[in-house]
């Protein structure tokens, strides 16, 4: 039963698993974000809790099979960073730090925004934005948040 548990648990499964588990929690987001059901599943610690134990596990498998320190040579030029990441482990971990860490921005831009009240086609623009390019959708956001709330602070 866990082989045939591991042998599902290949990375192509994975990252479909990942990317189609996270779509709900982005609907909620810009649909429902105030229910119940969308604090339980997406502002809660459960759906970075699923994708870390995803990122853990393959961090394991590359350990196994693989020289995971590998992952520093990342620091010493572009060319190191594209040999890292044409090894399909490696590119999946980088991908469900993407999903995760742009979950997590999609969730904050949610609960500021109600903080501010900023306008909702503004943050479903925000957060479109952010599922696909993550750092552009959180400025952009950042950007409409200004005129909602009449300043700038770095520690909001």
């Amino acid at each position: 039963m866990i082989n045939d548990l591991l042998q599902f648990l290949n990375y192509e499964n994975i990252y479909l698993i990942a990317n189609i588990g996270v779509i709900p929690c982005w609907f909620l987001l810009i649909f429902f974000p105030r229910a119940i059901f969308t604090n339980i599943l997406v502002k809660s610690v459960v759906i970075p809790a699923l994708l870390s134990t995803a990122y853990i596990f393959i961090a394991y498998q590359i350990y196994i099979t693989e020289n995971i320190f590998e992952i520093f040579n990342l620091y010493f030029g572009l060319n190191e960073l594209y040999s890292l990441y044409s090894n399909e482990g490696f590119l999946l971990i980088f991908w469900l730090h993407f999903l995760t860490v742009n979950l997590f921005a999609g969730n904050w831009i949610v609960n500021d925004a109600m903080t501010y009240s900023v306008s909702k086609p503004f943050v479903i623009i925000s957060l479109i934005t952010t599922y696909f390019t993550g750092p552009l959708g959180l400025v952009l956001y950042w950007l409409i948040r200004i005129f909602y709330s009449k300043k700038i602070n770095y520690y909001d």
